[in-house]
């Protein structure tokens, strides 16, 4: 006892005085960003009729993106829509502040990070209500899909992102055991990114955050379909830097359509893209002509497993939780429901409860609980899918109701429906949904919703629900994706130390996590000796140049009392290698004396 007492007296300090610093606050300067413009009722008198959008891809032939509010299609002005030249010089100027950027401490970062996530917390509101004003999601959805998730990951990077960016020491092997190994994280330069409308606040922070914390810049387009509060969050990312001394252009938002992104791949020095599988095989395409590094996030179609010894109507809340916040936040999420037969008609009921007392309208205008479709003309392609299912022997057994809509704006919702006798020759069960449809299928075995889960062109994500925690493990553990979530749904997300992505057509590499965070990184090997000067590499005698009559068997003896399976066998190549370095220092040095 005498000998573990100071032990624990020191461990007791030292964890006394580690929460002691815990209490004391970090001094984070405040940020004013101009919000003026983008509060509701501020709208300028220009910017206050209804604007009905060009169909099809009509608005590409113009040069500025037009901005509206999809749940009421109120005007919120336009932006630029930038050639290549212009995209050109805005990665040049992005690559001149990386290289001073790139000198940058931890502490510099982290204190960009503090600041960023001071702002946040005071200003959720305003946050959540351009998100919602911009993509008709509710403001719930936001601050669930916006707030929270950029909260975890600036939190996550605070207190582990300095660590695996540091260099990270490896086992130098056998022949190399003189050897020090390190791997070192250096920036890549400029980060390209081209991000999709469904999250416009995360979407753009995301790939932001870990791009500046690891020594780069980033400029990133927003989608067409969010521009408006994209150009409004980056006001704050500009702020936060200016607060901490970054170099200009770090950080760039860019606008425009296809032509500013194929211009943002061919300049840049890795791509993250977030959209459809169809764009993402044109970002590869264009990326292979400088041959830099891609990250694609195209989205899913995850199924959501339901067993019979599951708790109906707990399982049942978190799954209509899941098809409106997802649709809510117009995004791939549950989108195929497979559900035991032994518990079918209850689940079925228990979701119509839930499903009836929903309602749908303008998120800004009432207490909704879900908002409106952000893609002009989605709701004719869902409408499309339900008739396809429907021609093919599905029923649908309820839909949410509507509450007042604007008379220009009905058709950007769609109610929560509900469809049972469904299968996989329906495209529903098929295409990437983005919409409030729930299609229930009935399995009978843990192998059968294996398969069915697995019968699809996507590989995002999954969910699956069982009494037996071992069994729904077991069963997502054969689901070929990149995202499991065990007894409840899309909580990965959450957790920011996990990466995040998919595989097949929801595309490859991974941003979140460690391993997004090195993703941003020119990944480096090291190999230096570990007590130089005095041991250094030296080329062993019998395979110097010209290389002697018995090198090979140098090499074999080598190979084998370095590899060898068993210590008898291991003995013996050594003292032939020993023998051979002998044999030839002798007859090297008859040759010296002669």
């Amino acid at each position: 006892m005498a000998f573990w007492w100071p032990l624990i007296v020191a461990a007791s300090a030292y964890a006394i005085c580690r929460f002691l610093l815990m209490l004391i606050p970090f001094n984070v300067p405040s940020i004013d960003v101009d919000a003026s413009d983008v509060t509701e009722g501020n709208q300028t008198q220009e910017n206050s009729f209804i604007y009905i959008p060009p169909r099809g891809r009509a608005q590409q032939s113009d040069k500025k993106v037009q901005c509206y509010e999809p749940a009421t299609m109120k005007y919120l002005g336009f932006f630029p829509a930038l050639s290549p030249a212009e995209v050109h010089d805005r990665v040049a100027q992005a690559r001149k502040a990386q290289k001073i950027w790139a000198e940058s401490s931890f502490k510099q970062r982290r204190q960009f990070l503090r600041i960023l996530l001071k702002y946040i917390i005071e200003h959720q509101e305003l946050i959540c209500e351009v998100s919602s004003r911009d993509t008709g999601k509710t403001m719930v959805d936001a601050s669930l899909g916006e707030i929270m998730t950029t909260c975890e990951k600036i939190t996550w990077l605070l207190s582990e992102g300095e660590k695996w960016l540091k260099p990270e020491y490896r086992c130098s092997g056998r022949a190399m055991f003189y050897k020090k190994s390190r791997v070192e994280f250096h920036p890549l330069g400029v980060i390209g990114a081209i991000v999709s409308w469904n999250y416009p606040f995360h979407n753009i922070f995301n790939p932001m955050l870990a791009a500046v914390f690891s020594g780069n810049s980033i400029v990133i387009k927003v989608s067409e379909n969010a521009s408006w509060s994209g150009l409004f969050y980056f006001r704050i990312i500009q702020a936060a830097l200016a607060a901490v001394g970054a170099p200009e252009n770090l950080v760039d938002v860019i606008t425009g359509f296809a032509e500013t992104g194929e211009a943002l791949v061919s300049s840049v020095d890795k791509i993250i893209f977030v959209g459809s599988p169809g764009v993402g095989k044109m970002i590869m395409r264009n990326a292979s002509d400088t041959l830099i590094p891609v990250t694609l996030e195209l989205g899913g179609k995850d199924p959501f497993i339901v067993c019979e010894d599951a708790d109906v109507s707990h399982v049942a809340q978190i799954a209509v939780r899941a098809v409106l916040q997802s649709s809510g936040q117009n995004c791939a999420g549950a989108e195929r429901f497979y559900v035991h037969r032994d518990i079918y008609s209850s689940f079925v009921s228990e979701v119509t409860k839930i499903v009836k007392s929903v309602s749908v309208g303008p998120p800004l205008a009432g207490r909704y609980d879900m908002g409106a479709i952000c893609l002009q003309e989605h709701s004719d392609k869902l409408q499309i899918l339900v008739n396809d299912a429907l021609e093919k022997g599905a029923e649908i057994v309820v839909r949410g109701s509507f509450g007042h809509l604007g008379e220009g704006a009905v058709d950007q919702f769609y109610p929560p429906t509900v469809l049972v006798n469904v299968d996989h020759t329906m495209k529903l069960m098929q295409e990437e949904t983005f919409g409030p449809i729930m299609p229930i299928m009935k399995f009978s075995t843990d192998e059968e919703a294996v398969k069915l889960a697995n019968d699809s062109r996507y590989g995002l994500g999954c969910a699956v629900f069982s009494g037996s925690q071992r069994r729904a493990r077991e069963i997502a553990s054969q689901i070929h994706c990149g995202v499991a979530a065990v007894n409840d749904f899309a909580s990965n997300y959450m957790c920011q130390s996990l990466p995040f992505g998919g595989v097949k057509h929801s595309g490859f590499g991974r941003f979140a996590g460690v391993e997004g965070l090195r993703a941003c990184c020119l990944v480096k090997s090291v190999v230096e000796d570990r007590l130089w000067p005095y041991i250094k590499t030296k080329i062993p005698k019998p395979i110097q140049y010209p290389v002697g009559e018995n090198s090979f068997e140098f090499q074999q003896s080598l190979v084998e009392a370095l590899y060898g399976l068993n210590i008898r066998d291991k003995l013996r190549a050594g003292v032939n290698v020993l023998k051979i370095m002998s044999e030839q220092n002798s007859s090297n040095s008859k040759s010296r004396n002669e």
